[in-house]
């Protein structure tokens, strides 16, 4: 676990993808990036690196990811924008079947260096079809690794490492959080490291995304009440930072765990199987998950935005943690 946060330039998180995308690609001639628009969209990395290196494809997410396995394999280390994440379900094959097993399955002989880029969440009100937080699916598969940033410096961190992994890694970028601005530095985050963003002694608070920002204010809320709330940013959901996890709820006594996506068989449950399992003498209270409705996203803004835990849902649920402890075993 690392207590972050650096002083560096300020950029939003859509130029800091852009940035370590070019950054990798100096730095390592097999590092090529292709998708969907991604020419059009990278203009800027087509002028420096060449048409060979970025490229646009069809609306094929199936066969952009197959070629970005093939590549791999190959020895070089393809970075594939597949754009929004519920389209990933076209592309199950190639990233779960192939790049994610045939490095188990070839005993080692092959490495799978491959980025998946697809954008998740509410933020754009694009609908059902388009936002659909599905990172679970991709935890709950073997010989993939999953972030999902809450800020531009983890984004361009988190990017920088994924690229130079030699598995495939899906990087999730949260769309309500394209624009947010924050300091970035050209060092590489390792995966599997969680954030605490903030310290506490009363409860934990536990979030990627998005909803780290909604917690971060809800533990402003708590500290106005005389409650000091720790929060803690996963940011890499796979490989999951069991040890900064277990350190800081073992401190608080107390976990609420906070998610966007739908609460069956997501992040929040594998956290709470987690305490339960080797935190349980330490809990004060039981583990509260608070997560987004198991429904397809509206595409109304406002309604988008309604369905989201909300820093007062969370300010209620550490208070009734507080006011409801365990009672002790006869």
């Amino acid at each position: 676990m690392t207590i972050i946060e650096s002083t560096a330039r300020q950029v939003t998180l859509a130029q800091a993808i852009g940035g370590a995308l070019a950054e990798e690609m100096l730095r390592d001639p097999r590092v090529l990036m292709f998708g969907e628009g991604t020419a059009t969209k990278r203009r800027d990395l087509v002028a420096e690196f060449g048409s060979a290196r970025v490229r646009n494809t069809p609306l094929a997410e199936g066969i952009i990811a197959g070629t970005a396995a093939g590549a791999a394999a190959t020895g070089l280390r393809p970075v594939a924008d597949l754009l929004f994440a519920p389209f990933l379900c076209y592309a199950m094959d190639e990233i779960v079947n192939s790049a994610g097993k045939l490095r188990g399955l070839s005993g080692g002989q092959f490495a799978f260096p491959m980025t998946i880029l697809a954008m998740t969440g509410a933020g754009w009100g694009v609908g059902a079809q388009h936002n659909h937080n599905v990172e679970a699916w991709f935890v709950h598969s073997p010989g993939l690794k999953v972030v999902m940033p809450s800020t531009a410096g983890d984004m361009k961190g988190l990017l920088k490492a994924a690229i130079r992994d030699d598995n495939p890694v899906l990087v999730f970028t949260d769309i309500g959080l394209l624009e947010q601005a924050g300091s970035v530095s050209d060092e590489a985050i390792p995966l599997g490291r969680a954030a605490l963003r903030r310290d506490g002694d009363d409860v934990t608070l536990i979030s990627y995304g998005k909803m780290v920002a909604t917690c971060l204010d809800a533990a402003a809320r708590l500290a106005e009440r005389g409650v000091s709330a720790a929060v803690l940013d996963l940011r890499s959901l796979k490989p999951l930072d069991e040890a900064a996890i277990l350190a800081s709820v073992r401190r608080t006594g107390r976990a609420v765990i906070v998610h966007e996506a739908a609460a069956p068989c997501g992040i929040g449950a594998e956290v709470a199987a987690i305490l339960a399992e080797k935190a349980f003498a330490a809990l004060k209270a039981p583990v509260v998950r608070l997560t987004g409705p198991d429904a397809p996203a509206p595409g109304n803004f406002m309604l988008e935005q309604a369905l989201l835990p909300a820093p007062d849902t969370v300010t209620a649920a550490a208070l009734r943690l507080l006011a409801d402890p365990v009672p002790c075993p006869a």
